[in-house]
């Protein structure tokens, strides 16, 4: 007997949007000027409300919304207080008090990368040349995040669809899973192609075009998944009720978190003070003032975001519904399907989600493209050596590159992309002191910043395999194996950065003042 027609109606709806998509990327290109400026910044040109949309979008990922669901579901609702509850103040301090700076500087001096920017603050090319192959590094774990996110939401929503063209995963019991379900290297693959297309197309303009489209797009589904699972399983009092009376180990986990490890995630959100494609998205902004409406719109676009998943990832538990393999990645999805029922909404959800995932790909790769042209060919050759059509063809090589190796990737996945995105987060953050210290510390040295950079690499590298390789080839992996003495591992690499950057600074000799003060800048004035 043949199994049941599966309604082909969501991956049609995915299909769709990514179609809209490619029209963007082709709307995009109509108005690039062809110029490298263009290209990797906009030619600085985005005002308030398309910048608050693309730097949400970039920092809204599958550690957002599929990472913050598996979380919920495995730990509960005490996710949301780890990194949500937080973020959205840290995020905006940031923005406020670093982001407005390096734009101004940015802009006064034509800065395209943060490598330029600390490259010319301490008169270093050794230290641009240092912190290339470590942002790189941190970059890749961001964008894998967003490949498996995409990959395990459309193998949850596709399963049934093709079952003799993707017959599924064997188990060593025998049994087959994800039967009919598209496979997560075809979604990458796709997804890869569809990202590349538009920013081959428009650069940094048809990513904050798509960025934007994308944010208003997850935003309302998030919020419309949220509205339609809470209905279905009897509201948000009986989901919540029905936890506590099926699960109330579960439910509560709440409080199970130590309060060194809580007040040492709080450390995590500083990884956007150096996020290399958000420091691209600050400087295409108009001026100062265009800063204002995401300083104040930002932590609430990231509750409007969080809540709905975490809630939705603890629901799962007390509705009693498990995700394919056990596989907590896939738990938004599998709840979207089992629970709604609904074709059309879970076509439309999943296009909500991929969007997230993609709104912050695009920028990376961007991102990434800009870094390699103007920080190693540009800056060996020399800046006369190449035209801006072939700066923008060297950035686009360097891109096709990286999307290869993050691809390549996604073959050897990690347990659980929150994790992932974690140790991927504390590597940033912990680069926070140097920035911080370069807009505000007049004596900070040029050894200094290296110093810090180094012990940055050195804490992080010996932590991250400590923490997740060896646990993870052992196959013994547990959340508990990251914590150092009970707090997160980015207090330690953070304490010893900083350590590194201001006892070298103050036994090695001052900059020239003169020099310095070129960085000490009025944002109103520029």
């Amino acid at each position: 007997m043949n199994p049941p027609a599966v309604d082909m109606l969501p991956l049609w709806i995915i299909i769709g949007y990514l179609a809209l998509l490619l029209g963007l990327g082709l709307g995009s290109k109509l108005l690039s000027r062809g110029t490298s400026a263009d290209y990797f910044l906009a030619n600085r040109s985005i005002g308030s409300v398309l910048l608050l949309l693309s730097v949400f979008g970039t920092t809204m990922t599958a550690f957002a919304l599929v990472g913050s669901t598996g979380k919920s579901y495995d730990q509960g609702i005490g996710v949301y207080g780890l990194m949500a509850s937080s973020s959205g103040l840290v995020h905006s301090l940031v923005f406020f008090v670093v982001g407005i700076r390096l734009w101004a500087i940015g802009k006064r001096y034509d800065y395209v990368t943060q490598i330029q920017y600390f490259r010319a603050r301490f008169q270093s090319p050794f230290l641009g040349s240092l912190l290339f192959p470590i942002l790189v590094a941190l970059v890749i774990p961001y964008l894998l995040i967003g490949l498996l996110g995409a990959g395990s939401v459309v193998r949850g929503v596709t399963q049934g669809m093709f079952p003799e063209t993707f017959p599924g995963v064997a188990l060593a019991n025998g049994k087959l899973l994800f039967v009919g379900a598209v496979p997560p290297w075809l979604t990458g693959l796709v997804i890869s192609g569809v990202v590349l297309f538009y920013i081959f197309l428009g650069g940094v303009r048809g990513a904050v075009w798509a960025n934007a489209f994308q944010t208003v797009v997850f935003m309302v589904m998030g919020v419309l998944a949220f509205y339609l699972i809470a209905d279905k399983l009897g509201g948000l009092r009986a989901a919540s009720e029905k936890l506590i009376e099926v699960a109330p180990q579960h439910a509560a986990r709440r409080g199970m978190i130590g309060h060194t490890q809580f007040l040492t995630y709080g450390l995590v959100p500083l990884s956007v003070g150096m996020f290399p494609h958000l420091f691209q998205h600050w400087l295409t902004a108009k001026s100062a003032k265009t800063f204002r409406l995401s300083i104040v719109m930002h932590p609430i676009f990231i509750m409007l975001v969080w809540v709905p998943c975490v809630l939705i990832g603890s629901w799962a538990v007390g509705a009693g519904i498990t995700p394919p393999g056990g596989n907590s990645n896939a738990i938004l999805a599998t709840m979207v399907g089992r629970v709604l029922e609904s074709p059309l909404i879970t076509g439309l959800l999943t296009a909500g989600i991929l969007a997230a995932i993609m709104s912050s790909l695009d920028s990376q790769f961007v991102c990434l493209g800009a870094m390699f042209t103007h920080d190693v060919v540009v800056h060996s050759a020399g800046e006369g050596r190449y035209s801006d059509a072939q700066k923008v063809m060297i950035g686009r090589a360097f891109i096709v590159f990286i999307v290869a190796i993050t691809y390549l990737l996604t073959f050897f996945p990690p347990p659980h992309i929150f994790d992932l995105a974690v140790w991927c987060f504390s590597g940033f953050a912990s680069l926070f002191p140097l920035v911080f210290a370069s807009l505000y510390w007049r004596r900070v040295t040029k050894a200094g910043a290296i110093a810090s950079v180094l012990v940055m690499a050195g804490a992080w590298g010996v932590l991250f395999y400590k923490g997740l390789i060896q646990p993870s080839l052992a196959g013994t992996a547990s959340d508990a194996d990251y914590l150092v003495f009970g707090a997160m591992p980015v207090a330690f690499i953070f304490a010893a950065s900083a350590a590194a950057l201001v006892l070298v600074s103050l036994v090695t000799q001052p900059p020239p003042s003169d020099h310095v003060e070129r960085f000490f800048l009025d944002p109103e004035t520029v």
